[in-house]
């Protein structure tokens, strides 16, 4: 460990509950990851147990006051994450130095309000770099995220005339079920008889998932995985991993199922408004899809499928970009400048 990371206090701002299934969350993996490489402590800044677009942003962490009140002076550092730029007003208590993942991606529009503690925004992507370059806000760093590479391995799916998708960002509220394709991918799946579906699953929402199979009669065509997994295994499964969503602020702008897949070797579909599909049009592994609607994810695994070898192949050069050990020496150096 670098010796001036040794004794640097950061306090981690989480502004999502915890998942119900541990480990299945990829921004707390991604923070579990960088804070061992400091003194760490997490700060829970949203106060229910359960996911929700209805607590009022504003009261973000106002329960959390005291205690950070009383940690200000041995923190050295704050850190949040959160989808997009939002100023709550908690971290203008801040005393110390801010930095401020933004986990999604940045929507076009008039410039933020920015806390007044900010000293580095962390975004992932060219297109949230364009964006604050449009706005004219300089201070910021482009991290991509990372995994494990050495975890996984290529293992050639099983031989036959299926086609197995892993589906990955489970949803957290029924309309989700719309706005991140879940629905389209039944309705595909029923139409299309040799194509298979496994659901990475988080713990919420999975009656309504098992609901949904059964209406569309896809029970023997489905699996649910509920539980924590090895996915490395799961990924030797399947013929390729797919993300979809009608809004950035939705999805992690690299999701880590899509990582993880590409590590694995197995190509992968996205919506075209996830920033990870830049990355994947470069590369050529795997499909950009133009909608969440059936008829475009129809024909974005069917342009998949008839160029699956090629695509597959092309994981090869696409996966180092996303190993693990080069975020948090980026992460390291951004802290030793605080």
């Amino acid at each position: 460990m670098d010796p001036r990371l040794k004794n640097l206090k950061v306090m981690y701002h989480l502004t999502s509950p915890p998942p119900v299934i541990p480990g299945t969350d990829a921004v707390f993996q991604e923070i579990d990851a960088i804070s061992k490489e400091v003194n760490g402590e997490y700060v829970q800044l949203f106060p229910l147990k359960r996911p929700t677009v209805l607590f009022p942003k504003p009261l973000y962490g106002w329960h959390q006051y005291s205690r950070i009140r009383n940690a200000q002076y041995q923190v050295d550092v704050h850190h949040i994450f959160y989808a997009t730029l939002y100023a709550f007003p908690i971290l203008n208590t801040f005393k110390s130095p801010l930095v401020y993942s933004v986990v999604a991606g940045l929507p076009p529009g008039p410039r933020p309000s920015l806390p007044v503690s900010l000293h580095t925004i962390v975004i992932s992507n060219e297109r949230d770099r364009k964006q604050l370059d449009d706005w004219g806000i300089t201070n910021y760093r482009v991290i991509r995220p990372g995994v494990d590479l050495g975890r996984f391995t290529y293992a050639p799916p099983a031989a036959g005339r299926k086609f197995v998708l892993l589906v990955g960002s489970a949803p957290w509220t029924r309309a989700q079920f719309r706005q991140k394709g879940i629905d389209a991918l039944l309705d595909l799946a029923a139409d299309e008889q040799d194509l298979e579906l496994v659901f990475l699953w988080r713990g919420l929402l999975s009656r309504e998932l098992r609901r949904r199979i059964a209406r569309r009669s896809l029970g023997n065509r489905t699996r649910i995985i509920n539980e924590p997994a090895n996915v490395n295994e799961v990924l030797a499964q399947v013929h390729a991993t797919v993300v979809l969503a009608d809004s950035a602020k939705l999805i992690k702008a690299y999701p880590h199922s899509l990582m993880e897949s590409l590590a694995a070797g197995k190509p992968v579909l996205i919506s075209d408004c996830i920033p990870m599909a830049d990355h994947v049009r470069k590369f050529e592994c795997g499909q950009v899809v133009s909608g969440t609607d059936l008829d475009s994810l129809r024909t974005a695994v069917g342009q998949l499928r008839a160029r699956y070898d090629s695509a597959q192949r092309a994981t090869t050069s696409a996966r180092e970009a996303f190993d693990l050990q080069r975020m948090l020496a980026e992460y390291r150096d951004l802290y030793v400048t605080i």
